[in-house]
């Protein structure tokens, strides 16, 4: 606790020198300073205090017997009553700290800082010099500096960071309007998804994560997380329940900076263990000037999961010693005997040239998709490097996304390394009318196979992929179509789909033997905003079905994965799926349900059997059970049922900062038990505290 308390001192360092106090727009005010003209208040009000504190500290005997050369950190505040109240001190001697702490309880009450006219409290750090020395004023200090100018090597000294810090004034909110992304999380985006999607609305909202300058347009972010404020005036209080742990705006630039927690404990029934997640962080954001923003992101976390979740995490494993990939999160070690420790870091830089163009290169996931799932790219897999295009003109938006992923299967390593490939995709929406709205989506996976690294043929933000892929090869890349499409039947009620298209064979669709090369899905939903007339409550229903071999490839390293976790579906291929959602907020106060029924088809990878069924999107399709009579389910057909049931109060709507307890219940019927796949029956009850800053998906 020490050790945070002494970063928020160093970060407060930012708007303080040592004993010269920074100012809003009027500090507080002495009352032996009250005659004097603005620009002197603020050398008065570091001088009264300095001189107060000399005149008053009493240096502790032990601290004079030991001959101690030092000084005394003190974070203190002035009210809006003009009192001065001590937040942390640190020293030493605790007598240092005691004696701090005695002479800020002697200080008279002044007259408060003051910004637009009206009272203000505002933070000071201080730093007590030990020995003590005499405080010199202002005007003393230049005579004395004019007098020995010859002799000193400071004999010249500048303003320049008494003005940087005069330039600092108290936080607007700037990234609710800015061009940095909102953190992505269904249960946050229900939020504002009615107002996005009301009739006659210009939004395109596909493309996520959404920034907050197309949100703003909509949706006031920023009215939102005020009207949630607690009134408090405490520093802890503030920092706790209203505001960032710590928040800088100057002339043209602005930051925050903000822990990152997921502290949770929990059991699964179905093992003999607790279960538990233990991860910090810190969260950055910052704007300079107005068209280029910053953020960045850093995990570190150990856990332990239900039963299920961790075969699923370990049946990832990539090539080396580490037994798991935590499924959207990364390479896990071994932590202890049977946990995982899994590092995290994500990061962007947004650079908007142009009002219509919008630029990020990071570290992370996109989404596209007006659904829960998404056939398209989903946020399922781990994050990855990425470049992306954002350009909004008329009636359309037009997003283009360059991806650096990898295969980190054994049997593709190069030199010890994990194998890098490539995708490029290409996303269009347009607004047919004030309804209507219809989005074409093509993606390309391709490789390093023969030497041509990131291909420049894919380059080119405008092109049909379908094209290239022939001219460089079949082989050379997997190329894919797709269709979606959003009808706003009411301002409550929005109808959504998406088709996916891999492969298509129209002799064989119209012969109706169920080729292998009709490789497609689709996706149909809807939502329900404030159902029954009840605000902020959503309702959401939807079904997705993929064939079998979709998103497979017969040069496997051209699947439509990365890290071993698919790009699209949580799934892969093979199945049908029904999601079942609702989620209500009021205030603070959230409650989220959902409920998952699906069928699939796996692979019984056996010695008697060991064909490829299509629902392992890493299998080659050319070791493919038949090239007819294909259906979804086939294999090891396998009945699942799932139901995640969240509720919890938002601590700190700035940071999203959550308490929350989870449950979930998973039936998971295989007709064969097989190494691969396991039946399970699985009761998972977690509380736990947590920044909720992305998409946790459960229900593999």
């Amino acid at each position: 606790m020490k050790h945070i308390w002494l970063v928020t001192l160093l970060l407060t360092s930012f708007l303080s020198s040592a004993q010269t106090i920074s100012t809003y727009e009027k500090p507080p005010v002495f009352s032996e300073c009250d005659s004097l003209a603005v620009n002197q208040l603020k050398s008065c009000f570091n001088y009264s205090l300095n001189n107060f504190i000399y005149k008053n500290f009493n240096v502790p005997k032990v601290v004079v017997d030991e001959d101690y050369k030092g000084d005394i950190q003190v974070l203190f505040e002035v009210n809006k009553e003009g009192a001065f109240k001590v937040v942390y001190t640190d020293a030493l001697y605790d007598e240092l700290k005691d004696e701090a702490k005695r002479v800020f309880e002697m200080l008279p009450k002044i007259k408060p800082a003051t910004y637009n006219g009206r009272a203000t409290f505002i933070q000071y750090s201080i730093n007590i010099a030990i020995p003590l020395i005499e405080p010199i004023r202002e005007e003393d200090k230049i005579k004395h500096v004019q007098l020995s100018k010859s002799d000193s090597l400071n004999a010249t000294l500048s303003d320049e960071f008494d003005k940087v810090n005069a330039e600092l004034k108290p936080y607007e909110k700037l990234e609710y309007s800015s061009q940095l992304n909102v953190p992505f999380t269904h249960s946050y985006y229900a939020r504002f998804d009615d107002e996005m999607n009301a009739i006659g609305t210009n939004s395109h909202t596909a493309a996520k994560p959404f920034v907050y300058s197309d949100v703003e347009r909509y949706y006031d972010i920023k009215a939102e997380k005020e009207s949630l404020a607690k009134d408090t005036d405490s520093w802890l209080g503030r920092k706790l329940y209203n505001e960032h742990l710590v928040e800088v705006q100057g002339k043209d630039y602005w930051f925050t900076v903000d822990p990152i927690l997921d502290l949770q404990v929990g059991s699964d029934a179905e093992a003999d263990y607790s279960t538990w997640n233990n991860t910090r962080g810190v969260f950055i954001q910052a704007g300079l000037g107005k068209r280029f923003n910053l953020s960045a992101s850093v995990y570190e976390s150990q856990g332990r999961f239900a039963e299920y979740f961790n075969r699923y995490a370990e049946s990832l494993k990539a090539f080396g010693p580490d037994p798991a990939i935590i499924p959207g999160r990364g390479i896990a070690k071994r932590f202890k005997e049977n946990s995982y420790d899994y590092p995290v870091a994500e990061a962007y830089l947004s650079y908007t040239p142009a009002d219509f163009l919008n630029i990020q290169f990071g570290h992370g996931k996109n989404f596209i998709g007006d659904g829960y799932r998404s056939l398209f790219q989903s946020d399922v897999a781990s994050p990855y490097p990425f470049l992306k295009l954002n350009a909004s003109f008329w009636k359309i938006k037009y997003t283009s996304t360059w991806m650096w992923l990898k295969d980190v299967r054994p049997e593709v390593l190069e030199d010890d390394a994990f194998l890098t490939k490539y995708m490029a995709n290409h996303y269009l929406s347009w607004n047919v009318s004030k309804r209507l709205n219809i989005g074409l989506f093509e993606s390309v996976m391709w490789a390093d196979t023969n030497g041509r690294g990131f291909d420049v043929n894919y380059l080119n933000p405008i092109i049909f992929f379908r094209a290239i892929e022939f001219q460089t090869g079949q082989g050379a890349g997997n190329a894919i179509l797709g269709l979606s499409g959003k009808y706003k039947w009411n301002n409550k009620v929005n109808l959504y789909g998406q088709f996916i298209l891999d492969e298509f064979s129209l002799s064989d669709v119209t012969a109706g033997n169920k080729s292998w090369k009709n490789k497609f899905g689709f996706q149909l939903g809807a939502k329900y905003f404030n159902a029954f007339g009840v605000n902020n409550l959503l309702l959401q229903a939807e079904y997705n079905q993929v064939r079998p071999y979709t998103y497979s490839h017969n040069t496997e390293i051209l699947n439509y994965a990365h890290f071993n976790q698919p790009m699209a579906h949580l799934w892969g291929a093979n199945f049908r799926e029904l999601v079942l959602i609702g989620r209500y907020n009021y205030k603070r106060w959230f409650a989220d349900a959902k409920f998952i029924i699906g069928q699939r088809g796996f692979d019984f990878n056996t010695d008697e059997d060991s064909f490829a069924y299509g629902g392992d999107i890493y299998t080659n399709e050319n070791n493919r059970v038949a090239d007819i009579g294909i259906t979804i389910g086939q294999g090891n057909k396998t009945n699942s049922f799932m139901t995640e049931l969240q509720a919890g109060y938002l601590l700190n709507p700035e940071t999203n900062l959550k308490l929350f307890t989870n449950i979930i219940y998973r039936d998971f019927n295989p007709e064969a038990t097989t190494l691969s796949t396991m039946a399970s029956n699985t009761l998972w009850f977690s509380i736990g505290v947590r920044t909720d800053l992305f998409n946790w998906y459960n229900d593999f």
